[in-house]
């Protein structure tokens, strides 16, 4: 049997589909080093028809690096890194903005992974952006201008009090988890430690304001960098999983 994966770019910025693995069984160091390298040059990739466990999407994660416990989200039961996004009418989504997962903490993940159980007939796309592409887009002077930059991230502005009043159990989780993670400053740009490429790196779900730069001119700021991740170009949908 073949150990190379199959690898389609879907997209000239961001996003491929790989074919040729299963992921109900450990990975080869082959196949996985395959799918690392793939992440890191498309940044978002999808495997399709992946009856994978709770446990087996664990141990994948696990061999990316070490993994991150939500605070407030629901996990599955008996493995606690894995949240529980569960939308429907009752509970429609709760951060519906372009947003990058985590950045409420030092260190946010360097990514996700993410397996749809149930889905709808129709709709409930979700969507990627490159911020590697619209940094990349930015004029020189500009990208100069955004050079140690910093802008501070705080848990609270995607997770507000009054969502989480419905028992004081919930309400003391929340409690805990904005104690835990008070707002912090990361660069507006980074620089993935392996790839080495740069990116925009602030967000409408935790993003706040700009430390550097003037009150109101910090939002003006803000407003310039949503919109510029935005372009069809750098977004990624995927349909149907």
């Amino acid at each position: 049997m073949s150990e190379r994966l199959s690898i389609t770019p879907l997209g000239p910025y961001i996003g491929a589909q790989i074919s040729g693995a299963d992921l109900t069984r450990p990975l080869s160091d082959n196949q996985f080093e395959q799918l690392y390298h793939a992440v890191l040059r498309h940044q978002v990739v999808f495997l399709r028809d992946q009856a994978i466990t709770p446990q087996q999407q664990r141990a994948l994660a696990q061999r990316f690096g070490e993994l991150h416990i939500h605070p407030v989200y629901p996990h599955a039961e008996g493995v606690d890194e894995i949240i529980v996004l569960d939308t429907h009418n009752d509970n429609p989504p709760d951060n519906d903005n372009w947003h990058t997962d985590v950045t409420f903490i030092e260190t946010p993940p360097a990514g996700a992974i993410l397996a749809a159980k149930e889905l709808p007939s129709t709709g409930g796309d979700t969507l990627w952006t490159s911020g590697i592409a619209a940094y990349e887009a930015l004029s020189v002077p500009f990208r100069q201008l955004l050079s140690g930059l910093r802008a501070e991230h705080d848990f609270r502005k995607s997770f507000p009090e009054y969502k989480y009043r419905k028992t004081e159990e919930e309400h003391q989780r929340w409690r805990e988890a904005v104690a835990k993670n008070p707002p912090l400053l990361h660069p507006v740009v980074r620089t993935h430690p392996v790839s080495g490429k740069q990116a925009l790196f602030v967000n409408e779900g935790f993003t706040t304001r700009i430390v550097d730069v003037s009150e109101g001119n910090d939002s003006n700021l803000l407003i310039v960098f949503y919109v510029q991740i935005m372009p069809d170009d750098f977004v990624m949908q995927l349909h149907r999983f």
